[in-house]
């Protein structure tokens, strides 16, 4: 179900995504809203769903993570969910998305080197009802935000 968000929930939205670490008074203050309004207006935003946690922008490359792999994967047909849940349990895999086109799933995962990515992709490889894989390694990171 879409939530429709007034002015005020988009500008707590942005700010929160910006920094989730913000109490309510700094939001308070910036917005130049009450500090029970923000509440209430957080805890709406949380209940509705629009807000499903908080949690932290991380810079792969200094934690150990220097590439970046966008893995294009063709799976069996009925087998599709069943594949991406599985895919969605490794721990470097940050997205799976369920597309059109020529493949069926787009991945975008960290990996520490080649050598982790190779591993990764094998493993891919060895699951059930996965037909093929088409891997590209990002050069340039312009933006790149999870949150």
């Amino acid at each position: 179900m879409r939530v429709e968000l007034n002015d005020v929930e988009k500008k707590i939205l942005e700010e929160l995504r910006r920094n989730s670490k913000q109490t309510y008074k700094e939001l308070s203050r910036k917005l130049g809203l009450a500090i029970g309004t923000i509440h209430n207006k957080i805890k709406k935003l949380e209940r509705k769903g629009v807000i499903l946690n908080y949690t932290v922008n991380i810079d792969y490359s200094k934690a150990g993570y220097d590439l970046t792999g966008i893995i294009m994967i063709k799976v069996e047909g009925p087998f599709i969910i069943e594949v991406e849940k599985k895919l969605a349990e490794f721990e470097e895999i940050m997205s799976v998305y369920d597309i059109t086109g020529e493949f069926d799933i787009a991945v975008i995962a960290k990996f520490k080197d080649r050598e982790h990515l190779n591993r990764v992709i094998k493993k891919i490889l060895s699951m059930p009802h996965i037909e093929r894989t088409n891997t590209s390694i990002v050069l340039s990171i312009v933006k790149e935000n999870f949150i």
